[in-house]
């Protein structure tokens, strides 16, 4: 059977630009390693340096905490509260005031990191020793969902893979009876949806897999009664040879049905594996407790940090859930302790649950948003309206494990408006991201787009002062 090739395939198969045959020397070293890897694109790997982080799991404080109300006080800004602010050239007189934080501020731990009065779990010194507070992180986007797709994928604009598909591209994941990325949603899905956790230009094989946060995580995870394993066995088998047939006239280059195929093959297995990870009957009391299971305000990230955890056990390599309710342009004392209070216990419990089993030195755990908050706000109808707008100037990150040093890194001026020392673009965490996974952003590329293509866009620096 003769092959169809359209226009852009039939002229890039010729071979007439240096691009096209990097492009093909890069596909053959793919199809060796997978070949001698038994074949499947999430086969573990070896990492390109050696890494001090195995897995990832990212909690993700969308809609923007305030860094000055959550780790990074300012005495400077309570003083000023409800005064004028004029923090921008022509800006209208009377127009935006200053607003102090309502929360007060304790040092803890051993290093002394700073966190607001709200923090009853995290700031006990067996957690809070492990904590590393960046505060020199510095967004682009001031909007929503560019500012989540920045810091997901590294580009503003959306399509691009998510962090967690390029770490599975470059390391796959140690368990094959489970996706290598996992993504959670503890409210509503984040502004901008899957695009968040997306394969973008990367195979198929390589994009997030969603549990959803109430039934049963993953719709037909049991088959239907009337049909046995070996029923099942016997249909995917039947399945793979129509397709195998269907794939060898389209070439083996198609990937898009390779990763279908795949995906059968993997539903199949998780059926097997996944009920045992997510079964949490299976934990002592005393755990759920911790994770804040018993309690209506913290039940569902409770539930989904231990998750997180049995399934970085289980062998999955990045797990992300994300926390919404953040946005708090108003009422911000109401809005942040209580967001504050559904995550503080269960995340808590999870850096305590990874360190007592051991699991912390090699799994990284990381809290941000896709940026800060301003240190004044505007004035609506005439009245005080005490809250914060968008700020991608000064922001503020926590992480533990994996490699980071614990301790205050970074600072942000004396109202919490810019960051002033240390400062990064969120290119150059995501490149120290990857460093810590053993990987080097200049080197995980992919060919698209008549170029190669990295998380960071173009290239960033490693941020050694996270680094332990």
């Amino acid at each position: 059977m003769t092959t169809k090739l359209n226009r852009r395939d039939a002229l890039f198969g010729l071979g007439a630009s240096l691009g096209s045959v990097a492009f093909s020397a890069m596909l053959q070293g793919e199809d060796a390693a997978q070949a001698s890897a038994g074949n499947s694109p999430l086969s573990p790997k070896t990492p390109m340096m050696p890494a001090k982080a195995k897995n990832v799991i990212m909690l993700f404080m969308e809609g923007g905490p305030g860094q000055m109300d959550t780790f990074d006080p300012k005495p400077e800004l309570t003083r000023l509260h409800k005064t004028e602010s004029k923090l921008k050239a022509g800006q209208e007189q009377g127009f935006k005031f200053f607003v102090g934080s309502p929360f007060g501020f304790n040092k803890v731990g051993d290093t002394g990191i700073e966190m607001c009065d709200q923090w009853k779990y995290l700031s006990d010194p067996y957690v809070a020793n492990e904590l590393c507070n960046y505060r020199g992180c510095q967004a682009e986007s001031l909007n929503h969902p560019e500012a989540l797709f920045h810091m997901n994928t590294g580009s503003r604009l959306g399509g691009d893979p998510a962090v967690g598909a390029w770490a599975t591209y470059g390391l796959g994941t140690e368990n094959q009876n489970l996706p290598g990325y996992v993504v959670m949603t503890e409210l509503a899905l984040p502004q901008g949806g899957p695009t968040n956790w997306s394969n973008g230009f990367l195979p198929p094989y390589y994009q997030g897999t969603r549990l959803r946060p109430e039934g049963s995580p993953i719709l037909d995870l049991a088959p239907q009664d009337f049909k046995s394993r070996d029923h099942q066995r016997r249909a995917l088998d039947e399945l793979a040879r129509l397709n195998k047939a269907h794939l060898d006239s389209l070439g083996a280059a198609d990937q898009k049905l390779s990763a279908r195929m795949q995906s059968y093959e993997l539903a199949f297995r998780m059926q097997t594996e996944v009920p045992g990870v997510i079964d949490l009957s299976k934990e002592s009391q005393d755990t759920v407790s911790m994770y804040g299971m018993d309690d209506p305000e913290t039940e569902t990230f409770g539930r989904q940090c231990l998750m997180a955890r049995r399934l970085v056990e289980s062998g999955v390599r990045f797990v992300q859930i994300f926390s919404g309710g953040w946005d708090s342009h108003d009422y911000l004392e109401r809005g942040h302790s209580s967001r504050i209070k559904s995550v503080d216990k269960p995340m808590a419990a999870l850096i305590r649950d990874l360190k007592q089993r051991g699991m912390l030195e090699d799994t990284l755990v990381i809290w941000t948003g896709e940026f800060g908050r301003t240190p004044d706000n505007n004035k609506r109808g005439g009245v005080y309206s005490l809250g914060r707008g968008h700020n991608n100037m000064a922001m503020t990150m926590l992480m533990a494990g994996g490699g980071v040093k614990p301790g205050v890194v970074g600072g942000t001026d004396e109202l919490g408006s810019s960051a002033v020392e240390c400062v990064h673009p969120i290119r150059d965490f995501h490149v120290t991201l990857l460093h810590l996974l053993g990987l080097d952003d200049n080197k995980l590329t992919y060919f698209h787009g008549g170029r190669f293509k990295q998380l960071s866009q173009f290239g960033g620096e490693i941020i050694p002062e996270l680094i332990a």
